[in-house]
This record gives C-alpha cells, structure tokens and sequence, in this order.
C-alpha cells in the first residue's frame, strides 16, 4: 500500500494538515483506508505495520474495559453559572439554535470534557492548534461561553464554480460545510435578479453551515460529544476541564436515531451500554493515538438539478 505507487505524494511545498487517529476501534478497513487514499507519506503506508499498531491499542482498549470500567458513567455534569444566564437565553433563543435542535429536550450546562464519549475516530489537529492560538492563555467564564457557544454568523469563505450546465459545485476550508435541504422561494423573498419575465418562485438547494455549537448528547448518566472536537481538544490541551454545551437529552433509541449522526444511531450499545467506550482524553494518549499527515483537504456540496417541462390534463 505504497502511496507514491497510489498517486498520494504530495507536491514539495503543497500544504498538509495533521491528523490525530484513535487506534484500536473498529472497522480497521477504515482506518487502513484512510491513510491508503489521504496520508501523504509512503513510509507510513505499510499496512501490516498500521496493523499491528492498531491491534496494539484494540488491547489496550481491552485493558481499559477493566481499568476503567463504567468511567463514561461517572462523567460529571454541573450547572451553568446564574451569571451566564442572559448569554444561555441568547444561544437558545437564535434561530439557528432553534432550527438545529428542535426535537428532543435542550439545555445548557457545563461538561466534563475527558470523559466525554468519542464518536469520531479523528480529529484534524491542524485545526486544533489554530483555534488554540486563537485563545487567549486563560479565559474567563464568559469568554469560554462564547467560544463554545458562539452565535452570529461566521466569515467562512466559500468558493462557487459551475461545473456544467446543470451542475455547482461549493468548495470550504471548514469541514463544517453541508447541504440544508431545498426550499421554495417567492418572488418576494428573492432580491436583485434581473429576469425574462414575472417569476413564479424559485426552488433553491441550500448549502451553509452547522449551528457551530459545542453539543453533546446525554442518555442516562453518559453524555457523547455530537460536534466540536475541535475547540474540545483545543481547551483541554490547555488545560480546560469543563466546559459549557448545549445538551441534548434523549430518553429512547428512536430520539436517537433522529437526531444523531448515522455511525452513533446504527450502534447505540457501543457508546452508551459498553463497559469503556472510546473517550475525548484518548486523542491525548500515545498508546492510542496515531499522527498522520495528509494532504490539505476541503469540503464540498455538489449541487445538480434536472428541467422539465410539460402539459397535462387535468
């Protein structure tokens, strides 16, 4: 599994990013296809070497089932500051929020950040360490409010190109990046297009952005880290140990299935019945944790769309 033979060597000069992998879970395929496709070195392309790391630390995990067993229950949940009250009102009341978190319980209280269960087998840490130079070295509480909950919109360039006649392509930086549905316009909604004629209403696909919250997900005693691994790894790494989240409080395997990503809803038992899942501190433990270097990589929403037009009877 040579990346040079594959294609994968980088340019000199062309941009890389960091990758922090947790070893040991499963599928391995996943694992091993990832740094076959992405990693930019072809020393660490040899898959029997990958392998034996990974099998290493899938019985490190094994210890931990003894080690630390029921940890992920005991992770500690406190209430949010009455002095921070106004800018809990804030978040819940911005209509992002809202249309984010719609369906199931929501609040906001302050989380234990290890024993956060891990869903994503990795993080970029390339983005880690720049959020972490963009904090100052210690943050007062209203200051880690906002950089966890931060509301308002974000300067996130996007790059838009057509691709043929039928067919956009949207191009980010931030995997953030994702397609919001189709809605239906009318004319009144629709601003500074010059047209042939009076418009009936425009069908739009939208693309933009998550709510960009720190969210977690509690069921029971155990709470998963749904989005911002990011700015988790960054304030852990300096020091932080509880920070505040919207919470999620599911009661049922079908609040789950609807509100959470595909990979947690497909196999709940793993994160929220085993005896040590995979937490938040493991991407900090070298037993577990592997480095990888990849080519830069950026997001992208393929837009196409197909015309027709008809008579019928009525």
């Amino acid at each position: 599994m040579n990346s040079k033979r594959n294609g994968e060597a980088l340019e000199k000069g062309r941009p890389t990013h960091e990758e922090v992998w947790l070893l040991g879970q499963p599928p391995l395929s996943e694992f091993l296809d990832f740094v076959r496709d992405k990693v930019s070195d072809a020393e660490e392309s040899d898959a029997a070497t990958l392998t034996d790391e990974w099998r290493r630390a899938n019985d490190y995990y094994q210890e931990l089932e003894d080690l630390e067993s029921g940890i992920a229950d005991q992770a500690q949940l406190r209430e949010l500051d009455p002095k921070l009250a106004p800018l809990a009102a804030e978040v819940l009341s911005d209509p992002y929020c809202r249309e984010t978190y719609d369906t199931v319980p929501v609040t906001i209280g302050v989380v234990e950040l290890d024993r956060l269960i891990a869903f994503q087998k990795c993080v970029t840490w390339t983005y880690v360490d720049r959020v972490k130079s963009s904090l100052a070295n210690a943050l007062d509480p209203e200051a880690l409010f906002r950089f966890c909950l931060p509301i308002g919109e974000r300067e996130t360039p996007v790059r838009i190109r057509r691709g043929g006649s039928q067919r956009y392509l949207f191009k980010s930086d931030s995997m953030d990046m994702r397609y919001h549905g189709t809605r239906v316009f009318s004319p009144a909604q629709i601003r500074d297009h010059d047209t042939h004629g009076p418009v009936a209403g425009v069908v739009g696909a939208v693309v933009g952005f998550g709510s960009n919250l720190l969210n977690v997900i509690r069921a029971d005693r155990r709470m998963l880290l749904h989005d911002g691994y990011h700015r988790a790894c960054a304030l852990r790494e300096m020091g932080v140990t509880h920070a505040p989240a919207i919470i999620q409080t599911v009661t049922r395997a079908d609040e789950l299935e609807v509100i959470a990503r595909s990979a947690i809803s497909k196999d709940p038992d793993f994160y929220f019945r085993s005896a040590r899942p995979p937490l938040l501190k493991d991407f900090f433990d070298p037993r577990i944790r592997r480095v990888l270097r990849t080519a830069k990589m950026s997001r992208v929403v393929e837009v196409t769309y197909k015309v027709r037009e008809f008579t019928e009877l009525e």
